[in-house]
């Protein structure tokens, strides 16, 4: 399995084709399962969607498992979350975005998916989330995972690396959360976790579905 990454040349946000949708996610996707792109979003919505969110004061401890299942645990996940509704232009923006490229990728490899969840994600200074699967094998309810990075500012130095393991747990790339960073994944695929941070850390993690259900 190799990593695949495509050039860091911006592009403007909703263009209408472009090489993250027509070429590179979806060949990265059906040759290895995943890809770190800078191409999705342009910067100034990455700026105003790190404004929206570091001026809230409404994200909650995030919980694990699955509808009565659902339960919080400090032990496995200390990050604070609020899923986009899509109510602000911001949001809508971004979801559209996402809208295009599954879309996209249903055209490309077939996936079916019917559509995109996403929510913001803060993690403070010490948080982590332990490694995790985001779909069990089979269930096929999240299919892709993004994640996407907000901070303006972000030292190398800093911590809060997203690691990606492969199915027999040897590390295959820690992920940097840079600005306008985007990483695409198979959810069942690719066990990862977040490590802790010296500051605060926003991101937007979100699931291309093939059905609605409740949240993982």
């Amino acid at each position: 399995m190799q990593y695949h990454e495509t050039p860091v040349t911006p592009v403007e946000l909703l263009q209408p084709v472009d090489v993250v949708l027509t070429e590179a996610l979806p060949d990265a996707l059906a040759q290895c399962g995943w890809m770190i792109t800078e191409q999705v979003f342009s910067p100034r919505l990455i700026q105003e969607l790190y404004e929206e969110v570091s001026d809230r004061n409404d994200l909650t401890p995030a919980s694990i498992g699955r509808a009565d299942d659902q339960q919080r645990n400090s032990r496995v996940r200390r990050d604070k979350t609020r899923w986009l509704s899509g109510q602000s232009p911001l949001q809508a923006e971004y979801l559209a975005r996402m809208d295009q490229i599954r879309q996209q990728l249903n055209r490309s490899l077939y996936l079916g998916l019917q559509e995109f969840e996403a929510h913001y994600a803060r993690y403070d200074a010490g948080d982590f989330y332990r490694t995790h699967v985001d779909a069990l094998k089979g269930q096929r309810n999240r299919v892709v995972t993004s994640v996407t990075y907000l901070n303006p500012v972000w030292q190398s130095d800093w911590g809060g690396e997203l690691v990606l393991y492969d199915e027999s747990g040897a590390q295959l790339r820690r992920v940097l959360p840079t600005m306008g960073t985007t990483v695409f994944f198979m959810s069942e695929e690719f066990p990862h976790e977040v490590l802790p941070a010296v500051t605060s850390r926003y991101s937007i993690a979100g699931w291309f579905r093939v059905s609605s259900g409740v949240a993982i």
